[in-house]
């Protein structure tokens, strides 16, 4: 079975990484959740960022606030795609300093970017990613797009 890492920068992440641990969840994909600090723990990070692969994690969701250095050093480790999410935290800049640290990452090392927050949308986008090449993610997927699809034409509905 598949796995997604999610990590963040501190236990203060957890309230916006949960929405990425519940969506993935509930699409039946097990999740491995950690706090590995870029700037406090980088034993931690670097093993984290050259094992993760080896322990059966296909993708990883990183969130960090203010500085934001996890996910682009765990890019820099890890041949697995690396999902990053801006955090808003207390030492934050309104959450500008998270994004543009997490989203101005130099060649060669990608880190694909989600909205300030946007855990939820990490989930989806790694499960979008595990569904490529897992027919049982995919189904889940596209079960839940249609929910969406019906959750608008209903809205629209009440309107009327």
């Amino acid at each position: 079975m598949s796995k997604v890492g999610v990590i963040m920068g501190s236990k203060s992440d957890l309230p916006v990484m949960q929405d990425a641990v519940d969506i993935l969840k509930g699409f039946d994909i097990e999740v491995e959740v950690d706090i590995v600090s870029a700037h406090r723990t980088p034993e931690k990070l670097f093993d984290y960022g050259k094992n993760a692969h080896e322990r059966g994690i296909k993708v990883i969701i990183a969130g960090a606030g203010g500085a934001a250095h996890l996910p682009g050093m765990i890019a820099s480790l890890s041949p697995l795609p690396v999902i990053g999410v801006p955090v808003k935290s207390s030492n934050s800049i309104d959450g500008w300093d998270s994004v543009l640290s997490i989203l101005q990452m130099p060649g060669g090392v990608p880190v694909a970017t989600v909205a300030l927050n946007g855990a939820k949308n990490a989930g989806i986008l790694a499960a979008q990613i595990l569904g490529s090449s897992d027919k049982c993610v995919l189904d889940k997927v596209l079960v839940y797009k249609e929910g969406l699809k019906a959750k608008v034409i209903e809205s629209s509905k009440d309107l009327k």
